[in-house]
C-alpha cells in the first residue's frame, strides 16, 4: 500500500508508548470537572439504598454531616442537592421555607464543608404532591405562576449558602425570573446553571425512584422532545440570553450531539448530566460481566469531554475519586 503520505506519515508513532500517548492526549476528567449529585431524605433513620442504582443511597438528614464529610474525603469538590421532602403539597412550598428541607440541607452542606461548591437543584418535583415540576392550573403545568415560585426557592437556596442554583424546571422565561429574584434579594453573584437542554427521557426511570417524585402522566409539554435538536440549540441560546452562567445537557451520551452544537455555539462553561438511567446501564452490565466499569467510565466521560463539556455531573464521581480511573 502507498499513497502521497504513507510511510512518511505514521500516526502510530504517537501511540508508541503510555508516556506519548498521556503528552499529546486531546482531552482529559479530572475531579475539578465532576459533581456528584446527592439525595437527601428527611425524617428516615438509616441510609435507604437505591435498587436501580447500586450504590446509591438515601442520605439521611440527621447524618448528612457525616456523609458530607466523607465525600468530601473522597476528592469530591462539587455536590448537586436533590431533597426527599415528606411535606409535599400542591405547589411545592416546602422548597422556599427558610426552614424547610431545601434551605436545612443546604445549610448543612456549606457548614460542614465550606470549601465544597454546593448546588441547589431548583425545581419542585420533589416537594409537589402531583410530582410535576410547578403549579397545576386546569390539569397543566402553569408557566408563569411556576417562575414566581421557582425565583423565591431560588433566594431560599442562596441564603441558605448554595454556591451556585441550578434551575431543572424547564418553565419559559425561568432564568430571567430567578436572576430578577436573585438579583434584587442581593445575591447578584450568585451564579445560574441552567438545564437549558433538558429532554422528556426514558433514562431517568431510577432518578426518579431515588428522588421520591413518580408522577401520573408526563413531562413532555415542558421537557423537550427526544427527536429534537435545533429545539435544543434554541433552548440553550434563550437561557444564555436571559442570564445563565452555565449551561448543560441532560441527558448525556443519547445526546452528544446536541453537546457539540451548544458547544460551538457559546463561550459559557457548558455542563452535561450522566443521568440515573445512564449509570444504571453500566452498573448493571458491569455486575453481569459484559463490560469492564472503569474503562466504560473512563470512556464514556472522555466522550462527554471530547463533545465539549467543561463539567460532568455523574453518580461516579466519588467512585473516581476514591479509585481513579
Amino acid at each position: 500500500m502507498s499513497n502521497d503520505t504513507f510511510p512518511s506519515i505514521r500516526l502510530r508513532r504517537l501511540r508508541k508508548t503510555p508516556a506519548l500517548r498521556d503528552l499529546v492526549r486531546e482531552n482529559a476528567v479530572t475531579m475539578n470537572d465532576l459533581i456528584y449529585p446527592i439525595f437527601v431524605e428527611e425524617d428516615i433513620e438509616d441510609a435507604l439504598p437505591v435498587s436501580s442504582m447500586p450504590g446509591i443511597n438515601r442520605i439521611p438528614e440527621k447524618k448528612l454531616a457525616a456523609e458530607i464529610k466523607a465525600i468530601a474525603a473522597d476528592g469530591v469538590k462539587a455536590i448537586m442537592m436533590f431533597g426527599v421532602s415528606h411535606k409535599k403539597d400542591a405547589t411545592g412550598s416546602d422548597a422556599w421555607n427558610p426552614d424547610g428541607l431545601t434551605a436545612r440541607m443546604i445549610k448543612r452542606a456549606k457548614d460542614t464543608a465550606p470549601d465544597m461548591v454546593v448546588m441547589a437543584d431548583t425545581c419542585f418535583c420533589e416537594y409537589t404532591d402531583h410530582g410535576h415540576c410547578g403549579v397545576i392550573e386546569h390539569g397543566h403545568v402553569h408557566n408563569d405562576m411556576t417562575l414566581q415560585n421557582l425565583a423565591r426557592q431560588s433566594v431560599n437556596s442562596a441564603r441558605a449558602g448554595a454556591d451556585v442554583i441550578a434551575p431543572s424546571a424547564m418553565m419559559d422565561g425561568q432564568i430571567a425570573a430567578i436572576r430578577e429574584g436573585l438579583d434584587e434579594a442581593g445575591f447578584t453573584d450568585t451564579p445560574i446553571m441552567a438545564y437549558s437542554s433538558k429532554f422528556a427521557s426514558a433514562f431517568y426511570g431510577p432518578f426518579r425512584a431515588a428522588a421520591g417524585c413518580e408522577l401520573k402522566g408526563d413531562r413532555k409539554t415542558y421537557q423537550m422532545d427526544p427527536f429534537n435538536g435545533r429545539e435544543a440549540l434554541r433552548e440553550s441560546m434563550l437561557d444564555e440570553a436571559e442570564g445563565a452562567d452555565i449551561l448543560m445537557v441532560k441527558p448525556g451520551l443519547p445526546y452528544l450531539d446536541v453537546l457539540a452544537r451548544v458547544r460551538e455555539n457559546t463561550l459559557l462553561p457548558l455542563a452535561v448530566y450522566q443521568v440515573s438511567g445512564e449509570y444504571a446501564m453500566i452498573k448493571f452490565a458491569a455486575a453481569a460481566g459484559a463490560l469492564d466499569e472503569k474503562r466504560i467510565v473512563r470512556e464514556t466521560l472522555g466522550g462527554f469531554k471530547r463533545a465539549g463539556a467543561d463539567l460532568i455531573l455523574t453518580y461516579f464521581a466519588r467512585d473516581i475519586g476514591r479509585e481513579g480511573f
